[in-house]
């Protein structure tokens, strides 16, 4: 009973409540309850960076303990803040859990729209889906890695230090700068130890059925801006004309209808490049499934595609019809949530691998220069610069930790 009621509240309520904060500062064609639970994992990991790894740095013995209640505290005064705005904002707590797109139908509705085959596309993903669950779960990989992150997070969980002791040899060490600032074992061990569930049997039984679910989710709200059939040239053309033409409205639905059946499509081309992408040990997709509880797999597998999903949403401010169908509205208007998410995955790449911080900056960087020329609009630079200092404040850590300057 105590590791279900752990389980639940530290992977799917608190996260959900934490990212209902971005969500009051975003859009409200944008906030959906995907949108929140995404949010919420990404806002939680910075925030467990935020804490964690300076107390990884000043503090020796005994540090996972300071660790873990510094980020238990906050992470429920921001849970607390994200209902409470939330609940302000709406002044029903049905709104916690409901879409806030006037453009979106309710799920039942939705399935009652669908075609016959669009229903059969999404039967196929879910089997997929739950194939590569039960793979990721019954036939757990155990490779050399394990032997170092696994071990971590079992000696912070049973031993509450972090990084003292070396998982190859039981032994005390000094800090290692390769693994000690990527802290997501760490993360790991905390969920274990409040929900009181052996590290090793979290990392491959229970996170298997987070992570993947989580994937395929930011692979979804990707879809969902990629084959939005208001967002083509032809139904652009159509929305200008929406106020003179009133047939207009029925051929965008036939057009949304037509893009929303390549959804499913797109999702059953994700879980078949994932299934089949084990042609190397060294490929996105075999980290993916055979080590989705490493820090490494989860920067290449969430992290990434959930930067690509940021940027989509940022460069979206074209033209989109309103509920009723007659008149055109820009939307983008609403980006604090969004640049403050941006931030937070920035800051997760670095609690999930080192290298990481470095290959999301280098990616930031082309994509404002991209966006800045689209947009011919220079503040992005600004913008994108300031999402980055987070980076920079790490790397520099890691290279006056690395270089002895501020530890001996």
């Amino acid at each position: 009973m105590f590791q279900i009621t752990g389980i639940l509240l530290w992977l799917i309520i608190i996260p959900y409540c934490i990212g209902l904060i971005p969500a009051a500062f975003t859009a409200a064609d944008r906030r959906n309850p995907a949108f929140v639970f995404l949010a919420g994992y990404f806002v939680m990991w910075a925030l467990f960076g935020l804490v964690t790894i300076p107390v990884v740095l000043f503090v020796r013995y005994d540090n996972f303990i300071l660790a873990s209640n510094c980020f238990m505290a906050l992470s429920i005064l921001c849970a607390a803040a994200g209902v409470g705005l939330t609940y302000r904002r709406k002044g029903s707590v049905r709104a916690l859990v409901r879409t806030e797109n006037p453009l979106q139908e309710g799920f039942g509705n939705a399935v009652r729209r669908m075609s016959w085959a669009e229903r059969v596309e999404w039967l196929v993903f879910f089997i997929l889906l739950g194939f590569q669950l039960y793979k990721a779960a019954a036939y757990a990989s155990f490779d050399g890695d394990d032997a170092y992150y696994v071990t971590a997070s079992l000696i912070a969980q049973q031993a509450d230090t972090m990084y003292t002791i070396l998982p190859l040899t039981g032994r005390h060490t000094g800090l290692d700068i390769r693994h000690a600032l990527a802290v997501f074992p760490m993360w790991i061990a905390f969920v274990a130890k409040k929900s009181h569930i052996h590290a090793t049997i979290l990392s491959h039984t229970v996170l298997p059925f987070l992570l993947l679910p989580l994937t395929y989710l930011v692979y979804y709200e990707i879809g969902r801006l990629l084959f939005d059939g208001r967002k083509n040239g032809q139904d652009k053309g159509r929305i200008k004309r929406a106020a003179r033409r009133v047939d207009s409205a029925a051929s965008e639905n036939r057009s949304e209808l037509r893009s929303g059946e390549n959804l499913p499509l797109f999702m059953i081309l994700m879980a078949v490049f994932q299934i089949f992408g084990n042609v190397s040990i060294y490929t996105n997709e075999t980290f993916f499934l055979t080590r989705t509880w490493q820090g490494k797999a989860v920067a290449g597998s969430l992290v990434i595609p959930a930067l690509l999903w940021m940027f989509l949403l940022l460069s979206d401010g074209r033209e989109r019809k309103d509920a009723d169908g007659l008149r055109a509205k820009r939307t983008g208007t609403k980006r604090a949530g969004l640049w403050l998410l941006l931030t937070c995955i920035n800051m997760t790449a670095g609690i999930c691998s080192s290298i990481a911080v470095f290959l999301v900056s280098i990616l930031m960087a082309v994509t404002a220069v991209c966006l800045a020329f689209v947009e011919r609009d220079c503040k992005i630079l600004i913008k994108m610069g300031a999402v980055c200092i987070p980076g920079a404040v790490y790397v520099l850590a890691y290279l006056i930790v690395g270089y002895g300057y501020l530890l001996q």
